[in-house]
């Protein structure tokens, strides 16, 4: 009988290929496949097969990290090139107190919070409880009987503690930390070496500047996102010696959960020390301030998020020389607050320069990094640069992209124009905060945007939808200064004049009689229609739609390149401008030539739902009001943000 060559391995082919397997035996030839027992026997056989070829398939895709699943398959192959996966992080908040005692008998000369849990959320949120806890002892003096713990760092969690022995009668012996959501960075590890000493380790990464006699320890993910402590060989740090006793301190926490508390109670325990005796305090201790709500708090890094930087990392070799480096070493081992960055060299601008690197990063909580946290990271980046690069870390930027719809529905398949409305505002939010925006190199995918409302609800029919882009121009007030806002995408120019919209400002050194609030606006250069100038103008009504209302005050104060998408302004002294997060801001936007908006280079992409509108209109034509279509209006998709207002 000759074999069959199986190119299926789906239940049913594989029954026919069995079948046809017996039949070319003579045995079987007035066998009634079908109809007989030997079809359940074939089923076992079929049933079978099927199973081990799944199973083979299952175990051949677990052993690759590109098709591996299950988190503990790809966190042991990332563990293989070294990359140990980000700990989930514990909410942070700041806080302040103090301590009055006056009523202590004897005045202490400091005061000692203990270690552990310091303050617990007030009253219940989010139906849950939430315990903020220290690492250290920390200690404070007394001055005239108050003693101040101003500004201190609290994490989410409870302090947890475990012991090892080392025996070198066990060969095999582990440290395994038995809990998991263990924050990696809230670990103490001290060993009593020679039985008596006690020494701190320091968490290592890697191997340099390692002597026999360092004190590290290194730490790996194992399964059930618990983790596992390696001590030194004796050759990159000092070996464990039989009897030795370690003890570890560290923080489980609930993660992203353990963010937005703002209201805390005291539960900690504050000591003094007086003729070697140890005394609690239990009064005359203050209300805790809320400096800082809890922030910071996230999940333990995600597979997708381990199968893209573990194989980066590796290919980095612990070195910043391609772009890929930076971009795989900065998230994973420099700034792990990161969220989203970008990266892109010197050679790139116009004009060029050389020997730079530019890296604009989105951290995981806020808008911007502080400078302190900027010079950390070029400073812990010197360890993997190569001499005469200079990494240059830029702010970031925002464009926004604003929508206005028109969303047309069946009244007969809804219950209401409201509940209509409400859906897809789910959807679009939900849109709105996906990995598709939010992030550097993203895009804005129209079509798709457009199939989200489509598909919201079955009572619509169609949607009418134009988009806009914004950038918010941060000014510096009382000051000549010049801009440059770049939006990364094409200008759609509609007109000669007014292709631009800005929010109101006003400026030093106006022609005489105007004080009031002026606009940013553009006129085409008719030479060139790619390029064009800025000009300042004045309305009597900020709604209004023609442009004859519009009062030039100043001229070429500034260029616009259409093709580009960049807007200049020579030097200008702004005196007063729009509020934004204590920030001044002028609001510019304009209709990009494409309804796919890509967030390129250093620019961070995000849909501004409160700045969109979402209008609901009842579908004659789908309702059976208007069978002939006599009543029925079309809206313009051109742009209706080109023939809207004048002004922001």
């Amino acid at each position: 009988m000759p074999l069959l060559n199986f190119t299926n391995l789906d239940f049913d082919q594989i029954k026919a290929n069995l079948t046809d397997y017996l039949k070319s035996n003579s045995n079987f030839t007035d066998y009634d496949f079908e109809g007989s027992n030997l079809s359940s026997i074939l089923d076992v056989l079929a049933y079978n097969t099927y199973i081990a070829s799944y199973n083979a398939n299952m175990v051949s895709n677990e052993v690759f990290i590109d098709s591996a699943t299950l988190r503990e398959n790809v966190v042991a192959l990332a563990r293989n090139i070294g990359y140990v996966p980000r700990s989930r992080r514990a909410a942070e908040a700041n806080v302040s107190f103090f301590v009055d005692t006056t009523d202590v008998n004897e005045t202490p000369s400091s005061i000692v919070l203990k270690k552990g849990p310091v303050a617990s959320s007030s009253g219940s949120f989010g139906n849950s409880s939430f315990i903020f806890s220290i690492l250290d002892d920390l200690t404070v003096p007394v001055f005239d009987n108050i003693a101040r713990f101003d500004n201190l760092p609290i994490y989410e969690g409870n302090l947890l503690s475990t012991s090892f022995t080392i025996s070198s009668r066990n060969i095999n012996q582990r440290f395994i930390l038995p809990n998991s959501g263990i924050d990696t960075r809230l670990i103490n590890v001290f060993v009593f070496e020679d039985g008596s000493i006690k020494t701190k380790y320091t968490l290592k990464e890697d191997l340099f500047d390692l002597n026999p006699e360092s004190r590290v320890y290194f730490i790996q993910e194992i399964e059930d996102e618990r983790y596992e402590l390696l001590f030194p060989d004796g050759i990159f740090g000092r070996k464990l010696k039989d009897g030795d006793r370690i003890e570890i301190e560290y923080i489980a926490n609930n993660g992203n959960s353990g963010n937005g508390v703002n209201q805390f109670l005291f539960s900690g325990r504050l000591t003094f020390t007086k003729n070697a005796i140890e005394t609690n305090i239990e009064s005359g201790i203050s209300l805790l301030t809320t400096n800082l709500s809890s922030s910071g708090g996230d999940v333990i890094e995600s597979v997708e998020s381990i199968k893209k930087y573990a194989p980066k990392i590796y290919s980095a070799n612990n070195r910043a020389l391609t772009v890929s480096d930076y971009e795989a070493l900065i998230p994973s081992k420099i700034y792990r607050e990161c969220e989203s960055l970008t990266v892109f060299g010197g050679e790139e601008l116009q004009p060029p320069e050389y020997g730079k690197v530019f890296i604009s990063i989105k951290p995981r909580n806020g808008e911007f990094i502080p400078n302190l946290t900027k010079e950390n990271i070029k400073n812990d980046l010197k360890k993997y640069s190569i001499a005469g690069i200079v990494p240059v870390i830029l702010d970031l930027k925002y464009l926004y992209v604003e929508v206005d719809s028109k969303i047309y529905y069946n009244s007969n398949l809804a219950p209401s124009s409201a509940y209509v409305s409400s859906v897809v505002d789910a959807n679009v939010k939900k849109y709105a905060e996906s990995t598709e925006l939010n992030r550097y190199g993203a895009k804005f995918k129209y079509s798709k945007f457009l199939s989200v409302i489509d598909k919201s609800d079955a009572s619509i029919t169609s949607n009418i939808t134009t988009v806009q882009m914004r950038r918010d121009l941060r000014v510096v007030l009382n000051n000549f200064t010049e801009y440059q806002i770049e939006f990364g995408n094409e200008f759609y120019v509609k007109g000669d004049k007014f292709n631009i919209r800005s929010s109101s400002f006003r400026v030093d050194r106006l022609p005489s009689g105007v004080s009031q609030d002026v606009y940013l606006g553009d006129e085409v250069d008719p030479n060139n229609k790619e390029k064009g100038s800025i000009f300042l103008f004045t309305v009597s009504s900020i709604t209004t739609k023609n442009p004859t209302d519009a009062k030039i005050v100043k001229s070429n104060v500034g260029t616009i390149d259409y093709k580009r998408g960049l807007i200049t302004l020579k030097p200008i002294n702004i005196i007063s401008a729009k509020n934004k997060d204590g920030q001044s801001i002028i609001e510019i936007s304009a209709t990009p030539q494409s309804n796919d908006v890509i967030g390129k280079r250093t620019l961070y992409l995000q849909l501004d739902i409160g700045k969109s509108n979402f209008e609901m209109i009842k579908d004659s034509i789908s309702t059976g009001l208007d069978i002939s279509s006599l009543n029925n209006t079309v809206d313009d998709s051109s742009s209706s943000y080109a023939q809207g207002n004048l002004v922001r």
